[in-house]
């Protein structure tokens, strides 16, 4: 067999020894790649040439490539997104949007774990651009959605033999910035009893009480908003979940309910069946009124000429309700927080609670959703005097 190393004169006299190997596939054109060696020294060549065909043979070679960070990443988006939702592709294009701008040029191969320490730096402190003030820093679950996702990025680049190691595997968010994610949702407390109840005082003397009481009772924004007339039987006072209706990018993705958990029927209280009942009737009014100009989509909640609601407008009407019925501000999601924890601390069974949230897993629902009050803990006091006399 002849010696695959040959020695090379340059133009200065120096002698060099270079070889060329095949290295597989070149991994984005799928094409045979062979790699040209050269070394100062004739042991050094050899050495080499035996490094590789060792680990070509143990299928652990990665062959030098100029691939991008960006390349991958777009490898992975192809491969990850092939059968999800709409949201979801959304959420991980998203998450890779500040890879793109802080490392996108970057080769993959010459990418460090510092760099990547550096992505998270950057987010934490001054990467947003919409959705707050631009210049400052994300939230906590936003970077560990990233680099959950950087992570997963690299590892397809271990598969397809671009990379050796994932870099980022070991890279975390600070200490400092968790517990300062923790503090702030802490702060962020669902309505108690009392606000509840003056919220809901409120709104009954405005056309929007029975779409207040339906985000009171635990249906999530998307669900309310989705919710048709056809999904509530007004006679047996039951309301039908099925239907979401989402915002993605600006666009209204309508689709069914997040799990088959989410799929239920609710037996509905009393007052929230008596709310709905006068609403559809004065639905019924302004649809007879309005004529031909009425969009008869069949939602609940619609405008006065029919046309469907979307998320971000439910939320607008609640905050201007929450104001003129000078209660706390709040997220419509932590509206959907008190109902649940306060069936919860009122004796509720745990599996009731988790099916009325839509949810598959009593723990979740038990480890988000509930939340001891200070009402509910003067309970847990009332029950200790009878052990402490």
């Amino acid at each position: 067999m002849p010696d695959p190393i040959k020695g090379i004169t340059l133009d200065d006299g120096t002698v060099r020894y270079r070889f060329v190997i095949d290295v597989g596939k070149d991994p984005q054109t799928g094409k045979r790649k062979q790699l040209t060696v050269t070394k100062d020294t004739k042991k050094e060549a050899e050495a080499e040439y035996t490094r590789i065909r060792h680990q070509r043979s143990q299928g652990t070679y990665v062959a030098p490539s100029k691939m991008a960070v960006e390349a991958l990443v777009d490898a992975w988006l192809v491969e990850a997104t092939k059968d999800v939702e709409a949201a979801t592709k959304r959420s991980y294009e998203d998450a890779m949007r500040y890879v793109r701008t802080r490392l996108g040029k970057k080769p993959v191969q010459e990418l460090t774990e510092d760099e990547v320490d550096a992505l998270i730096t950057w987010m934490l402190t001054k990467a947003r651009r919409i959705g707050g003030k631009p210049g400052t820093g994300l939230s906590v679950r936003t970077c560990e959605l990233t680099l959950g996702r950087l992570r997963a990025v690299l590892e397809l680049g271990i598969r397809r033999q671009v990379l050796t190691r994932n870099v980022a595997q070991y890279v975390k968010i600070p200490r400092a910035a968790r517990k300062e994610a923790r503090k702030k949702k802490k702060e962020r407390k669902p309505w108690h009893e009392d606000e509840v109840r003056t919220f809901l005082t409120h709104c009954a003397n405005t056309p929007l009480h029975a779409v207040m009481l339906l985000s009171l009772v635990g249906l999530r924004p998307a669900e309310v908003v989705g919710l048709r007339w056809m999904d509530i039987d007004l006679e047996h006072g039951t309301v039908g979940v099925e239907i979401t209706r989402t915002l993605v990018a600006g666009k209204v993705i309508e689709k069914d309910t997040k799990s088959v958990a989410g799929d239920r029927w609710l037996p509905l209280p009393l007052v929230v069946l008596q709310a709905l009942k006068a609403f559809h009737t004065r639905q019924l009014r302004e649809r007879l009124k309005a004529g031909d100009g009425y969009e008869a989509s069949g939602r609940v909640v619609v405008d006065d000429p029919g046309k469907d609601w979307r998320t971000d407008k439910l939320r607008r009407e609640a905050y201007k309700l929450m104001a003129s019925a000078s209660v706390r501000k709040t997220r419509l999601y932590d509206a959907r927080h008190a109902c649940l924890s306060w069936m919860a601390n009122n004796g509720v069974p745990d599996t009731v609670v988790s099916a009325w949230a839509g949810h598959s897993d009593l723990s979740f629902t038990k480890r988000t959703y509930v939340h001891p009050d200070l009402q509910s803990l003067k309970a847990g006091s009332e029950k200790l005097m009878e052990l402490l006399g």
